[in-house]
């Protein structure tokens, strides 16, 4: 990947968008093709193929997906099904049309079986039932990263995907009802600190356990396997650690400022019980995580403070 070549950032304006053209110009690639939802609608298969058509497109990272939270996934299944399948199945097919170099096709950790060996491995894929609260999410994330799987196979492309765990950082969605755990957290305790609430109520018992990773570490695992990596096999981009949602809250607490408790309540839905990927195959890459939650917490939160997003979210309401 020279650094005068063209780099198709799909979704550049997301969380993992934004951090990915943030690693690309930071390593000095300035040739980058950036277009809004305004610029292009990546759900309309000719809006995509004219897009390719018209451009030197040489690599393409798929950064663009619908995403959301529990409540999210759970109410909308049919838009979250179709929009992430359309978005993925257009850019993909495109790149191959247009004869890319290379493309990397990002996938989700939810999109393993509800109930896995931990850590999970790669190869746990398909076997075993999802979890219903996202299940049309990960239907087609999987069909995305089986697509590009596909084509690698059948044809040599240098089409590659990679399994992300849970993720958060700047340009994260703090909406009241769309948002993931830690953004929804984050600003509940926030707006409980701000107007002087006595308690925080956090769904489910505590006791799910998940893997944090900041998006800038994820961006430079991705711009690692841009360089080196080129197997049909899905692979996963994590920190092998985990925590409860527990600690997580007590973590959020602490580096809020929050005073008060934390109350879990058990009649909401708390998702899969355990989600820690397995990282051996991209740490033999060279590549590690560099951020540790605490600090990656900390310095989304002043981010947060200093842009006002807490504001813009409960706007949104």
């Amino acid at each position: 990947m020279e650094k005068q070549q063209r780099v198709f950032v799909a979704g550049h304006t997301g969380m993992v968008g934004s951090a990915v053209v943030r690693q690309l110009q930071s390593s000095g690639y300035q040739n980058l093709l950036l277009r809004d939802r305004q610029q292009i609608d990546l759900t309309r298969q000719r809006a995509v193929e004219e897009l390719f058509a018209s451009e030197q497109i040489d690599f393409v990272i798929i950064a663009a997906a619908k995403v959301g939270g529990i409540e999210a996934n759970r109410t909308y299944q049919a838009d979250f099904l179709y929009q992430n399948l359309v978005i993925a199945t257009n850019i993909i097919h495109a790149a191959f049309e247009a004869k890319v170099e290379k493309l990397l096709f990002l996938g989700s950790a939810c999109i393993y079986p509800r109930i896995c060996q931990q850590p999970i491995k790669e190869t746990a894929l398909l076997s075993g039932p999802l979890e219903a609260t996202n299940e049309g999410y990960a239907i087609a994330k999987i069909a995305g990263l089986k697509l590009t799987e596909m084509f690698n196979r059948q044809y040599g492309a240098r089409f590659i995907s990679a399994m992300p765990t849970n993720l958060y950082g700047e340009n994260d969605n703090f909406h009241p009802t769309g948002s993931h755990v830690i953004p929804g957290m984050m600003r509940r305790f926030h707006e409980a600190k701000t107007t002087g609430l006595k308690e925080v109520t956090v769904w489910g018992d505590g006791s799910p356990r998940r893997e944090f990773l900041h998006v800038d570490d994820l961006a430079a695992g991705l711009f690692t396997l841009m360089m080196k990596y080129d197997s049909p096999d899905t692979i996963n981009v994590g920190c092998g650690e985990d925590c409860t949602i527990a600690e997580l809250a007590t973590m959020m607490k602490e580096v809020t400022g929050f005073t008060g408790e934390i109350i879990f309540d058990a009649t909401k839905p708390g998702g899969t019980p355990h989600r820690r990927l397995s990282v051996e195959k991209i740490f033999e890459l060279g590549w590690r995580p560099r951020v540790a939650l605490r600090e990656g917490l900390t310095q989304v939160y002043q981010w947060a403070c200093q842009t006002k997003v807490f504001d813009k979210a409960a706007a949104a309401r």
